[in-house]
């Protein structure tokens, strides 16, 4: 999907979060708290202003049993690459309510990158949700994302097909992200499956024309298997969709580099 512009962008992630407490039961005067700190102070302010911190801590002076507001705590640190310290307010919200759990996975996993600690949280979360979903994918995605950055390749392989067979054969392969197909491919890839890597990406291609990704990893199969003019075409499709903004489609890859996103930049200096 093409990048749009920040200030919409931005405008969604200061509202990913709102009316949003995990599964804590909140008491009146702690949804009062909320109410007065959060939906009349805070939200009025974006994440990165000094007003955004100063109500989030005076909610938290107010009552610092509330998971939720050290979530609100911890989110714009991690968005800062601030990882340690918003770690340490997500920890306390995890310990407050594990519904928490899930969230943290995922803040380990795209943000922070420590992968075996992310699959650790995926693997408690699916104790408590066989079918959790978190960021419009299942736990099993992130889970393969971590064991292709583990080199265990595999594992993800295994997953990810699961996941995609899955989509298939009860929705039909319009059904499947784009995103889980790009994995898909990419375990295939790693795995030397390059003729059915190639037919992955097609299909993620299909549904998704313009991703850059996709396009370079087709054309890295292509090398693999000496076909370089083919090689050569999705290589230049892929700088061409990727100079128009057009990458991997997941909303916090605004502030993150995903697993095996291409770095157009990096490869200017190679």
């Amino acid at each position: 999907m093409k990048q749009i512009a920040v200030l919409f962008v931005l405008i969604l992630f200061y509202g990913e979060n709102q009316y949003v407490f995990g599964q804590q039961h909140l008491t009146p005067k702690q949804d009062s708290i909320v109410t007065k700190h959060l939906k009349k102070g805070a939200w009025k302010y974006h994440y990165f202003t000094k007003e955004w911190d100063q109500h989030i801590e005076e909610a938290i002076a107010a009552d610092s049993t509330i998971a939720y507001l050290w979530q609100q705590k911890g989110m714009p640190y991690f968005k800062k690459q601030k990882y340690e310290i918003g770690m340490q307010s997500l920890d306390r919200a995890v310990a407050l309510d594990n519904s928490w759990l899930d969230y943290r996975a995922f803040m380990k996993c795209i943000f922070v990158k420590n992968y075996a600690a992310a699959l650790t949280d995926f693997e408690a979360s699916i104790q408590r949700d066989p079918n959790g979903y978190i960021m419009d994918h299942p736990y099993s995605f992130y889970m393969a994302l971590c064991y292709l950055q583990l080199n265990q390749y595999p594992k993800a392989f295994e997953l990810l097909s699961n996941r995609v067979t899955t989509v298939e054969k009860e929705k039909g392969t319009s059904w499947v992200h784009p995103s889980e197909l790009f994995y898909l491919g990419i375990a295939q890839f790693e795995l030397g499956d390059y003729n059915n890597a190639i037919q992955t990406f097609d299909k993620a291609l299909a549904l998704y024309p313009e991703f850059s990704d996709a396009h370079y990893y087709k054309g890295k199969c292509y090398e693999c298997t000496g076909q370089t003019e083919a090689a050569e075409a999705c290589l230049k499709q892929a700088r061409t969709d990727s100079d128009k903004g057009y990458t991997i489609n997941e909303d916090s890859v605004i502030y993150e580099q995903y697993p095996y996103q291409v770095n157009w930049k990096m490869k200017k200096r190679s």
